[in-house]
């Protein structure tokens, strides 16, 4: 779990980063119809949730599937690759579940213990993307130049272990997961894959996404990825950040959890209704930073 006495480092990030207030751009989004999820619906993300928090356990456990609760949730996973120090780099893992019979690739959130990670975050100039890993996107594609770094640091062994994967288990479907900055860089991971595998099916499943790029980002995902969740806890300051005035706008998907614990799903991008993340969080003063790790539907982000 995260270190309480942390949290108020991780609190100049947000400060630094959302001082900018929500625009009226959502507007005829936030008209949209809101619709709860059944049971059955939240049910579906579970396991995903438990991999996004197995991110945050040693790599040493994750190669081994020996990390605790958040392994034993999943036992069908069958490990391929992991790494990352949790400083420098964040930790991450890629296998199969054999269930879901899909690729997993999860990445670590922050760990408000070591600096670096804590220094990725709050570097958050939008630059254009790396065309050497996302070749044919558009340099109108802007993205944080925190997270474009850290991705970057392990696209490439992560994309040789889902190869691997996807041989030996004869498969092309891949999702991608991760809570908080894992959360930002497998959004990143799924556009990367989605380019360096186009016959590949890639989805992302994500808890506590902070805003990752620019409006053109925002577009060219909700294009590829039509299936995209990204799952907000209350109010959680985090997924408000960085400020839309920053240039910054979320993909559509996201799935809310409100106050009385119900989902819903709330259409477009950075719906401004009272019952999603954008609307119910308008500043980080609104927020509470304690709902960033959970419960997401009984589960808390961490090892």
């Amino acid at each position: 779990m995260f270190a309480q006495a942390s949290w108020s480092l991780y609190f100049l990030f947000l400060v630094a980063s959302a001082f900018a207030s929500p625009t009226a751009r959502a507007g005829i989004e936030a008209r949209a119809a809101i619709t709860a999820l059944t049971a059955a619906q939240i049910t579906a993300y579970k396991p995903y949730t438990y991999y996004a928090s197995a991110a945050y356990c040693s790599p040493s456990t994750t190669i081994k599937w020996t990390c605790g609760t958040n392994c034993e949730a999943n036992p069908s996973f069958v490990p391929v690759a992991s790494g990352g120090d949790g400083d420098s780099t964040q930790y991450w893992f890629v296998g199969y579940d054999t269930t879901l019979k899909s690729v997993i690739v999860s990445h670590q959130g922050t760990d408000v213990t070591e600096i670096l990670s804590v220094i990725t975050d709050t570097e958050f100039a939008l630059e254009t993307m790396d065309s050497t890993l996302f070749t044919g996107v558009s340099s109108s594609v802007k993205v944080h130049d925190g997270f474009g770094k850290e991705q970057a640091k392990t696209a490439t062994t992560v994309l040789s272990a889902v190869k691997t994967t996807m041989s030996t288990h004869s498969t092309s479907t891949i999702t991608t997961t991760g809570h908080s900055l894992g959360a930002a860089l497998s959004l990143l991971d799924a556009l990367y894959l989605s380019v360096q595998l186009p016959s590949a099916s890639v989805n992302f499943i994500g808890y506590g996404l902070p805003r990752v790029g620019n409006q053109a980002f925002a577009n060219l995902i909700d294009s590829k990825f039509p299936n995209l969740a990204h799952i907000n806890n209350k109010e959680d300051m985090v997924p408000i950040v960085p400020g839309e005035l920053l240039g910054y706008v979320h993909p559509s998907g996201e799935k809310h959890i409100l106050d009385n614990s119900t989902w819903v799903a709330c259409p477009g991008q950075d719906n401004d209704s009272q019952e999603c993340s954008t609307g119910d969080v308008p500043t980080i003063f609104n927020g509470d930073i304690d709902d960033h790790i959970g419960p997401y539907d009984g589960v808390e982000m961490g090892c």
